[in-house]
């Protein structure tokens, strides 16, 4: 990448270590750098007022009078558009706790570099850096109140666009996730932030859950009809699987449309689905009994409890994209992602990566010997007329 374009600001204690990486960023083609011995020079240099503007901020943790942790609490509230980079002497355990703690302050982090910093370390992560566009600069989206999103509802203007699972060890096209679009007669394609809140504030998600069921369903057979069968995955609402008529209502559904459940995943939120209510894990038994499958999405991300998570019947560990993507270049989230695949694989479960978005991702994910694969590197949910047409042009390419 050419970053001759760029304004570094590298905020160093130590004289002879901050001239060495001012030489460095020359030596990789940057032409303006700004350095500085302590973290309140750097803070002021990275006002969004002055110009020209920091695009990248290369941080060591023990400066002098504000340290690196402050300065990157501050760099948060600012919300400006710098992207920032760790250095330090410390482990790598506790530099990639320290990314973790940079991103849950709202900071852009292009990632950490254990000292002495050197070119092969600093270059593959200039290499990720892309623009950051600001918030007020992102074009807000439409938001409706629950009485319209009903009347769209209603009117099925909603529909699922589908996004496909692929078998890492064989290249092969395994299944589909079906996402909520809304096809606003005014406002064109809609995603969830659009209308989700409104649901879930009057508690009826459960509406926009059956309309994809039943949609994704009558999809199903449609693929089924056009010599392309293929099971396709719903996200489900923990409310909605709660409610004690759901095992009758979705036996109706396949049945009108004649499928076989085998070719229906719900998918639901780790933390929903690690609940001790007994009438809630009947429901989970009696799903998997009658041949569905269940699949605990953004896992990760919840508190597990190891021992209930392994009774629950399961057949899919779908890894959260926070684990995904960089752990081919982070040896700590790599090693997190390698740990999520170890217990799925002891747990007899099939695991999805989700938020593939590299041929670095695949490879590195086939490696590690996950089974399966979701992200845009393969490909954007769709809509399910485009679906087929994608398959081929899959087909050939493997």
């Amino acid at each position: 990448m050419d970053i001759a374009h760029l304004h570094f600001l590298v905020a160093e204690a130590d004289p002879a270590q901050r001239r060495t990486l001012v030489e460095l960023l020359g030596q990789l083609g940057a032409s303006r750098v700004t350095d500085v011995p302590d973290g309140q020079l750097a803070l002021q240099r990275l006002d969004a007022s002055l110009a020209p503007q920091v695009n990248i901020a290369i941080v060591d943790l023990a400066l002098p009078g504000m340290d690196g942790l402050e300065l990157i609490r501050n760099v948060g509230a600012m919300g400006g558009g710098v992207r920032v980079i760790v250095t330090g002497a410390q482990p790598s355990s506790l530099l990639f706790s320290v990314e973790t703690l940079a991103q849950a302050y709202g900071v852009d982090l292009l990632g950490s570099v254990a000292k002495p910093v050197t070119a092969a370390k600093l270059k593959p992560l200039l290499e990720n850096y892309t623009p950051l566009v600001r918030a007020a600069e992102r074009p807000a989206g439409p938001r409706f109140s629950f009485q319209e999103i009903g009347i769209g509802l209603q009117q099925r203007q909603f529909e699922p666009f589908f996004q496909p699972k692929i078998e890492l060890a064989t290249g092969q096209v395994k299944g589909l996730e079906a996402f909520a679009r809304w096809r606003h007669p005014e406002h064109g394609v809609l995603g969830p932030g659009s209308f989700i809140d409104a649901l879930v504030q009057n508690n009826r998600v459960d509406f926009l859950d059956w309309s994809m069921i039943e949609m994704a369903a009558e999809q199903c057979r449609g693929f089924q009809d056009q010599d392309t069968p293929i099971s396709i995955s719903i996200n489900l609402a923990p409310e909605t699987l709660a409610n004690p008529s759901f095992v009758r209502q979705i036996t109706a559904c396949i049945g009108r449309h004649r499928i076989e459940p085998e070719l229906l995943t719900f998918e639901m939120p780790e933390s929903s689905v690690l609940n001790t209510d007994p009438h809630f894990i009947e429901r989970l038994v009696r799903l998997r009994m009658m041949g569905f499958g269940l699949a605990i999405d953004d896992y990760g991300t919840g508190r597990s409890n190891l021992q209930l998570l392994a009774r629950i019947p399961f057949t899919e560990l779908k890894i959260d994209r926070s684990f995904v993507d960089g752990a081919s270049k982070r040896r700590p989230l790599g090693t997190v992602l390698r740990t999520c695949l170890s217990l799925a694989h002891s747990l007899d479960r099939r695991s999805v990566a989700v938020g593939v978005e590299t041929r670095q991702d695949w490879d590195f994910l086939q490696n590690l010997g996950c089974t399966y694969a979701q992200g845009y590197h393969i490909a954007n949910p769709m809509e399910a007329a485009a679906f087929p047409g994608w398959l081929e042009d899959w087909r050939h390419f493997f």
